[in-house]
């Protein structure tokens, strides 16, 4: 579980980053009160407090490049502030508005990167990183892996090594955590299914029939999570322009319509070109691993569905051994109702005196048995000839 430090240094901080705007919900209420008579006077003022009331207020986690992290509340106008984003940004990566923007994304703008990877929804700057609904598994799991990796750094600076961007560290630990999810998950589901493909084809309950559809569906499931993750990085990775701007965030450089750095010194253009690679690199480090892993998901579920096509077939032979069985009966009890019928015609009472001769009666009994034999046999061979048995 992630271990939140919530002081009220790193509260201010946080207030004195939003503006005069940014502060805490008390002190927007103290704010609300205060001016509460004067707006009845003022229209203009009153109108804005009005908006204020009615826009939603985002619960999210701040996390600083020096691994500090505190709750905070802010609102969507406070947000547009401290991100610099637009309405139509902050919508992709709005918890609330999960079902219409659930494809992953990585959006880079000119002074943050918006992270929307399953149930994770981020908005990175160069300082810091706004976590929303932290309480789900995919934020939890992000903030531990960022949390390590700043910890890491932090050693790494104490002996002098060189000090990674803090927004590269935000959107690597996004991608870890995601990644490390998948493959947990398929590390979950393949051993199931090995175990399925030894079994069904011995013992065909509906138990084990069942656990092949879960696992067929739990790989669907995640061969499309795979899938959109790597489309995401595939395209990331063929619009270099994305990387660029990435590297610019931090290195206070921009991109011009040519798609070269513009920096304040040759060296820092040498550094953005350098960490450029690097960032390159990393995406097709992951991308390798969701290829890798979407790969092994397909692999098992093209061989789940072979397993189903072979059951089918299986249970169509069987069906099919069970018609002729039944076909058979109809034919025996076809066979055994003319015989009851002969028997019945003897057994009515007529004056033919042939109820009471010995050689009659045993003479009805094998002549019933053999044409019995006879017409069951006569109908078997009809039924092999036009092949319906």
């Amino acid at each position: 579980s992630t271990t939140t430090s919530t002081r009220s240094s790193g509260r201010d901080g946080a207030d004195e980053r939003g503006g005069g705007g940014g502060g805490g919900s008390a002190a927007l209420g103290r704010t609300w009160w205060e001016t509460a008579s004067a707006a009845a006077t003022r229209p203009a003022l009153q109108q804005e407090l009005m908006t204020l009331a009615k826009e939603p207020v985002y619960q999210v986690l701040e996390v600083n490049g020096r691994g500090d992290v505190w709750q905070r509340e802010v609102s969507r106008r406070q947000l547009l502030k401290l991100s610099g984003l637009t309405q139509r940004d902050v919508r992709r990566i709005d918890p609330s508005l999960w079902v219409t923007n659930s494809m992953p994304a990585i959006l880079v703008r000119d002074s943050a990167i918006l992270l929307n990877l399953g149930s994770l929804r981020a908005i990175s700057t160069a300082e810091t990183v706004l976590i929303f609904d932290y309480n789900s598994v995919g934020a939890q799991s992000f903030v531990e892996v960022l949390l390590e990796r700043l910890r890491l750094d932090a050693d790494v600076s104490i002996s002098g090594g060189p000090a990674v961007p803090f927004e590269l560290e935000v959107v690597e630990s996004a991608l870890i955590s995601r990644t490390q999810r998948l493959e947990s998950a398929l590390m979950d589901i393949e051993p199931r299914v090995l175990s399925l493909l030894e079994v069904l084809p011995i013992r065909l309950t509906a138990d084990n029939l069942e656990e092949l559809r879960l696992s067929k569906q739990a790989l669907v499931e995640l061969g499309s999570k795979a899938g959109a993750l790597r489309q995401m990085l595939l395209e990331l990775l063929e619009h270099t322009n994305e990387l660029r701007r990435i590297t610019a965030i931090d290195r206070q450089c921009r991109v011009n319509k040519d798609g070269a750095f513009e920096c304040l010194t040759a060296a820092d253009t040498l550094l953005a070109e350098e960490e450029e690679q690097e960032i390159e690199m990393v995406f097709e480090y992951y991308l390798q691993r969701c290829e890798s892993c979407h790969g092994q998901s397909e692999k098992l579920l093209d061989s789940a569905k072979e397993m189903e096509d072979s059951i089918a077939v299986n249970l169509s032979s069987r069906r099919l051994e069970v018609g002729r069985l039944e076909l058979l009966l109809q034919v025996g009890t076809f066979a055994a109702a003319l015989g009851a019928l002969i028997a019945g015609i003897f057994g009515m009472n007529l004056r033919n005196r042939l109820e009471e001769s010995a050689l009659a009666f045993w003479t009805a009994t094998f002549g019933i048995v053999f044409g019995g034999v006879l017409l069951f046999l006569a109908m078997l061979a009809y039924l092999k000839h036009r092949r319906i048995l």
